[in-house]
């Protein structure tokens, strides 16, 4: 059983029944004996009454409803009855409590010898009714019992539902914190049972931050360390490139490492800089058709080089988000798109509303991924290596990385389609779509 609210009524309605069940079966057994007793001492009154009325010779009309019967002898002569169909003694004449057949019924007999008139009384009374009587009575106690396991079963859900209450208001604060936020869970009155999952929840948190602050701290300080060095490297190739002769190849692979070696800092530092602990939370109102325009506008000369056509689409399209990180959003994504399409091939970039959505479509005419890899793409240090000439492509393996997390800070979907040309692929970013979002 899943829900253990479920599981405690269950478990406790369960028990509850089994006892009145229990309870009830030893009761209607206990008072069936009373019953029996009680039945049985009137009997020995009727018997005792019979004997003082002195019956001799006076016979009592049959009458089919009548759930007694009686016979007095004397000296093996019967002398009265309450049936004159009843001739020869009910039951053998031996003082006591018996049961006897007769006249289609199981009855109930006493044998009473009364000592004054010499006298043998049997009295029967039928079983069944007797029985009837008892369990008339003995239901209209009992029943109360049974009726009340649901009202007990009412009772134990508010009653375990109120004891719940704290283990709800501790899983509503942890589903109603920030990714970013940290800071202890305090739930005033917290009972006694719930304090040590608190306490273990706030350690883990503590321990959490902690890792984070460790990781923060590593990927900048080793960011920023790196660039004093990469910046002396660069300095002193640009000064080694006056004496090394033009065309030497091991100076070019020397050069594009350094290059290699900066551009992975510089990603390192932008995916630093976009975790929630350093992200702006003062979003603003964008264009995300003019940023495209400022950021192609930047990139353009790369795309020339590469003889490369690029193309801009769509309308003024309106989204929340913070300027710095969509910028980097957008270089990342046509930096991606730059490396991997062919000279001469092209390049699109489009805004546009669809749907409940704010649409950026990035697609080339590359090489294009297999949907299997889909879900490998966004993965740190992920490089495909079905790719052709892969290795040559200046990379790390991070932006598309950013990509992600950035959009998942503006609570926007990514996702990877074929592109609309021959061959490639199209990245797909679908922002929340306000009421003003399109102008």
């Amino acid at each position: 059983m899943s829900s253990i609210r479920l599981f405690l009524i269950a478990s406790i309605l369960a028990i509850l029944t089994l006892f009145n069940f229990v309870a009830a079966l030893q009761g209607y057994q206990a008072s069936l004996r009373e019953a029996e007793q009680l039945f049985d001492n009137q009997l020995y009154q009727t018997a005792k009454l019979i004997a003082n009325l002195h019956t001799e010779q006076i016979q009592t009309p049959p009458s089919p409803q009548n759930n007694l019967a009686y016979q007095v002898w004397h000296n093996n002569q019967l002398i009265a009855t309450s049936s004159p169909s009843l001739r020869k003694p009910i039951i053998e004449l031996l003082p006591g409590f018996d049961h006897a057949n007769f006249n289609g019924y199981r009855w109930r007999t006493l044998v009473f010898y009364d000592d004054n008139h010499n006298n043998w009384i049997i009295v029967a009374e039928r079983s069944d009714l007797r029985y009837m009587l008892a369990e008339s009575v003995i239901t209209q106690a009992v029943l109360p019992i049974l009726l009340g396991i649901p009202l007990a079963g009412l009772l134990i859900w508010l009653i375990v539902s109120r004891g719940l209450k704290p283990l709800r208001d501790l899983s509503e604060q942890l589903k109603n914190k920030q990714a970013n936020d940290l800071t202890p869970i305090a739930i005033p009155d917290l009972k006694s049972e719930l304090k040590q999952v608190n306490h273990s929840i706030n350690a883990l948190m503590r321990r959490l931050g902690s890792a984070l602050d460790r990781e923060k701290r590593f990927t900048a300080d080793a960011a920023h360390e790196l660039r004093t060095p990469i910046s002396a490297l660069k300095v002193q190739l640009h000064n080694l490139r006056e004496e090394v002769p033009q065309g030497n190849e091991a100076f070019a692979q020397l050069e594009a490492g350094v290059e290699r070696m900066q551009h992975l800092v510089e990603q390192l530092l932008s995916l630093y800089r976009s975790t929630p602990e350093e992200f702006s939370h003062q979003m603003t109102r964008l264009n995300l058709y003019e940023l495209a325009q400022e950021v192609i506008a930047n990139q353009h000369h790369d795309f020339e080089k590469c003889n490369q056509l690029l193309e801009l689409e769509g309308d003024n399209c309106f989204v929340e988000g913070d300027p710095f990180a969509l910028t980097t959003l957008l270089q990342n994504l046509l930096s991606n798109a730059n490396k991997y399409t062919p000279p001469g091939g092209q390049i699109r970039v489009t805004t546009e509303a669809v749907g409940g959505h704010i649409c950026l479509k990035v697609e080339d005419s590359g090489p294009g991924i297999s949907p299997t890899d889909y879900s490998k793409v966004f993965e740190r240090f992920q490089r495909l290596s079905h790719i052709k000439d892969v290795a040559a492509v200046q990379g790390c393996g991070l932006g598309l990385t950013i990509v992600k997390h950035i959009a998942d800070l503006h609570n926007a979907r990514t996702s990877i389609a074929p592109s609309s040309f021959d061959t490639g692929t199209a990245f797909i970013i679908l922002f929340p779509r306000t009421p003003d979002s399109h102008d």
